[in-house]
């Protein structure tokens, strides 16, 4: 009886379910991509997802953005079904370069989410600089991509993101190609973002420490098809320090947990 009652106390206390994958299957062909793939995310969870290449991680992610649809099963967003791409769902992507649009400057390539939106001019001026400064590029508006870093870069990418006022943000692998420095310093500002908004998350990443540092639970998917192979809770205490956390017995053994998972699904 007590087991029981502490299993409902814990179901109680999970988040309502903003993203349900639902026994989802997809194929091309004669080729099983994912198959019977179920995943509930949570309203302001981040929920990171390893697993070794092949295993259908971006797939998945373009499933729960609308770009994909599955060959069986159901992807929802809360409770309703997501057939194609919507307002309150952004996606960061892990190209950076091909994200932005070259011939605007900053505030011009923050000001094309609002546009699509159409929101008026005015009102798309005076919220371009608090989004900008939000990122840590206030006074950097009137910049072209090309006259700023990667990580600059991708913080524009991740500005133009919340101006859509996302309920769910999508991030690609986005901090795999920069520097180890540049990437803690991103990863640090998404949770601040994340903390302050409330935006529930789902983050595809190859690198195990960056998803026990970033996320409240970690899902690994094995290959071949795709389908979820583990499914860690991260019990780190928040704000998360990228020195201290590191160090926390439990972090690491949710890396060597992780570490094996991947080495297992590899052979």
């Amino acid at each position: 009886m007590a087991a029981a009652a502490n299993m409902t106390a814990i179901e109680n206390d999970r988040p309502p379910t903003v993203i349900s994958f639902d026994t989802i299957s997809l194929s091309y062909g004669n080729r099983v991509i994912i198959s019977d793939l179920s995943l509930d995310v949570g309203r302001g969870e981040i929920v990171c997802i390893i697993g070794p290449s092949g295993c259908g991680k971006t797939t998945a992610l373009r499933m729960a953005g609308g770009l994909v649809r599955p060959s069986a099963g159901s992807v929802r967003l809360r409770g309703a079904p997501l057939t194609a791409p919507r307002q309150d769902v952004a996606i960061v992507f892990q190209d950076y370069g091909k994200a932005l649009l070259p011939w605007r400057t900053a505030s011009a390539n923050v000001s094309l989410a609002m546009e699509a939106a159409g929101v008026p001019r005015d009102q798309r001026q005076a919220r371009i600089p608090p989004l900008l400064a939000k990122v840590g590029l206030a006074g950097h508006g009137d910049k072209y991509p090309s006259e700023m870093s990667g990580g600059m870069q991708q913080r524009i990418q991740i500005a133009r993101c919340l101006a859509q006022d996302p309920a769910v943000l999508l991030m690609d692998e986005p901090f795999g190609a920069l520097d180890a420095m540049t990437r803690q310093g991103l990863q640090d500002e998404m949770l601040s973002l994340v903390a302050e908004t409330g935006t529930t998350v789902f983050f595809v990443t190859h690198d195990l420490e960056e998803a026990v540092y970033l996320g409240d639970r970690v899902v690994g998917l094995l290959p071949n098809p795709g389908r979820v192979g583990i499914d860690l809770k991260v019990s780190l205490p928040r704000p998360r320090n990228q020195l201290e956390s590191r160090e926390m017995p439990e972090f690491l053994r949710l890396r060597r947990e992780l570490f094996d998972f991947i080495e297992k699904a590899e052979r």
